[in-house]
């Protein structure tokens, strides 16, 4: 079984601004708030079970992930946790600067850079390696929810030591806005979310904090606990 509260390390940007609003409305969830929102009316005009659309990505919030949700390792504390996000967002480090998209990816539709990042890959093996000495091992259940079966060998190697199959070479920065959807549907659906997107006129997006969010027992969605910015080179 799940051991819970479950921690994650995730980009969110943050709550002021345009690209926050634009991912918790089209949720229908504020990560930051925990406040449901009403979902825009051009999404249920496109697809009127647009709840059912986002049921999955509502969970987590809007954000993209750095570090998969984990359980606390027996003895270490949320506090020492969130000393550690500190102290790692305090390390100067090359700002991750990416043009983004809205494009399907495995089914689901997400806002991904349109170009590969080094610094975002990098940063997120960062994030995978420097915290996971607070990461309890998975339990057999929690594996098994991973369908092994169906990843790679290098998948299954990094699901068994970082517990999480999608780290370093397999990453891929994804911001979720729906769940997997069949392919006669998605493009209705893509169509009205690069709009949407569009109008936003957001032609660079940083990378420049991490947030802590916390799930307290199975269903709970994840909300924000902590925020820092990352430190700027000198």
């Amino acid at each position: 079984m799940t051991a819970f509260p479950r921690y994650a390390i995730y980009f969110a940007a943050d709550a002021d601004r345009a690209l926050s609003r634009f991912g918790a409305e089209l949720l229908g969830y504020d990560g930051h708030t925990g406040n449901e929102l009403p979902f825009p009316d051009e999404a249920l005009r496109t697809a009127p079970d647009w709840r059912d659309i986002t049921a999955d990505p509502r969970k987590y919030g809007f954000h993209a992930t750095l570090k998969a949700p984990m359980a606390l390792l027996s003895g270490r504390t949320e506090a020492e946790l969130m000393a550690a996000c500190a102290s790692f967002a305090g390390k100067t480090r090359p700002i991750p600067l990416m043009r983004p998209s809205v494009d399907s990816i495995s089914g689901f539709i997400a806002i991904v850079p349109a170009e590969p990042v080094g610094e975002l890959q990098q940063l997120a093996a960062d994030c995978v390696r420097d915290f996971d000495e607070f990461r309890a091992a998975l339990s057999p259940e929690d594996r098994a929810r991973l369908k092994p079966e169906k990843l790679s060998e290098r998948q299954r190697d990094y699901l068994d030591r970082w517990g999480y199959p999608y780290v370093m070479e397999e990453f891929r920065f994804h911001m979720t806005l729906t769940g997997r959807l069949d392919a006669e549907r998605r493009g209705t659906i893509l169509e009205m979310l690069r709009g949407r997107f569009a109008r936003l006129r957001l032609e660079t997006l940083a990378i420049d904090r991490i947030a802590l969010f916390r799930q307290d027992d199975a269903k709970a969605r994840f909300g924000i606990i902590g925020e820092w910015p990352l430190a700027l080179p000198s």
